[in-house]
């Protein structure tokens, strides 16, 4: 099958274009695959990070494609959608995760030739922080796809309350395993710079208010001085008003902040330091912290949002708090650590998941189910 997949790689940075990458990997073990990229994926001025690009010193890995979609020049979609036919693609896969993207991968869509099935993966229908025009134009994105894949129940749920009758498979987001491996926690705790032999919570990825480190941060006021917390990702907004947090908790001494975009070599070290991440977001579909979490092995603490419950309570890889509020989130962390052998059964469990978790089952799914449109 000739399978074009139309989305952010090389050299955009973050956890879509990784996700990207792997895929593109696996398929291409059985398949002819072409990858198509962004020319442009946001302007500047909308952009909320430091920069959208893998910077000098980021050793990710290039992937070859072709750049032609850009999402604010409408010639440009009637360009990618030829390239797309001309080349022959019996399957277009794309990622949708919010409305910005609608007009251009929706008129692709509607343009790729009457041979191509399209199949979006949709990480989110209903962005976490919302606007007045997501309904219309994903709405109208959405009918021109074949079926959709979902990386959660939650987002299968959202897709048919604006698609009734959709079409639609999930398929459970896999392990993120090109990282490397995990590192010595001595090794790891002495180049962060963290204290030997207390109690580390990870905070980690992108720093956005529907993330909730607010939350933890008051959480973590409260706890006592045998825990430290470590918080490592780039802030997309203003982060004076964690600054101001961290600067007047009677814990600032054990709060670690690294608030960067965190390269992939570096992400061994996070994660090897850790004896539990923290996942307080306020609202979730999935998540991409999970998938490296499970992959490193540490068990996860999280709030009670999306198909978190499922995915971690579910699975007995962490614990779910039922709120999204300071107290909620401390007494779970107090919880967690205060339950004999919980933590170990948590990390046996984990070691379960990642034989279900694999790329190759992600891949044999999402073919699976385009095969049966």
């Amino acid at each position: 099958m000739k399978i074009a997949i139309l989305s952010c790689f090389y050299p955009f940075r973050g956890g879509l274009a990784q996700f990207n990458a792997s895929l593109l990997g696996e398929l291409s073990k059985e398949h002819t695959v072409k990858a198509f990229n962004f020319s442009l994926q946001y302007p500047d001025i909308l952009f909320p990070g430091k920069t959208q690009y893998v910077t000098e010193g980021d050793p990710a890995v290039p992937v070859e494609s072709e750049a032609l979609l850009s999402t604010v020049n409408p010639f440009s979609w009637y360009k990618t959608a030829r390239a797309i036919r001309e080349w022959g693609a019996d399957l277009l896969i794309m990622r949708y995760w919010m409305s910005w993207f609608a007009p251009s991968l929706g008129t692709v869509s509607r343009h790729v030739g009457p041979n191509c099935k399209v199949v979006p993966i949709t990480d989110n229908v209903i962005p976490h922080e919302p606007h007045f025009f997501d309904k219309p134009l994903t709405k109208w994105f959405l009918k021109a796809a074949d079926g959709c894949v979902t990386l959660s129940e939650t987002v299968a749920q959202d897709l048919l309350r604006w698609k009734p009758d959709a079409r639609y498979k999930v398929i459970p987001h896999p392990l993120y395993t090109h990282f490397g491996p995990r590192l010595p926690r001595e090794e790891a705790e002495s180049r962060l710079g963290l204290d030997s032999g207390l109690k580390t919570l990870l905070f980690f990825g992108l720093i956005r208010k529907y993330k909730g480190l607010d939350i933890l941060l008051e959480a973590f006021r409260e706890l006592p001085d045998d825990y430290q917390l470590l918080i490592a990702g780039e802030p997309y907004g203003d982060f004076s008003e964690y600054a101001q947090a961290i600067q007047s908790s009677p814990n600032k001494e054990r709060i670690h902040l690294f608030d960067k975009y965190i390269p992939d070599s570096e992400v061994p070290l996070y994660f090897s330091a850790a004896d539990a991440v923290v996942l307080p977001y306020r609202s979730a579909t999935q998540s991409g912290v999970a998938a490296s979490s499970n992959f490193y092995e540490v068990p996860m603490i999280v709030t009670d949002t999306g198909s978190l419950r499922q995915d971690v309570e579910g699975r007995g890889t962490g614990i779910v708090v039922d709120r999204a509020e300071a107290e909620c989130v401390r007494e779970g962390i107090v919880r967690f650590f205060g339950t004999p052998g919980l933590r170990e059964k948590c990390i046996e469990n984990i070691r379960e998941e990642k034989k279900r978790l694999s790329w190759s089952e992600f891949c044999k799914s999402l073919i699976s189910f385009t095969e049966s449109l």
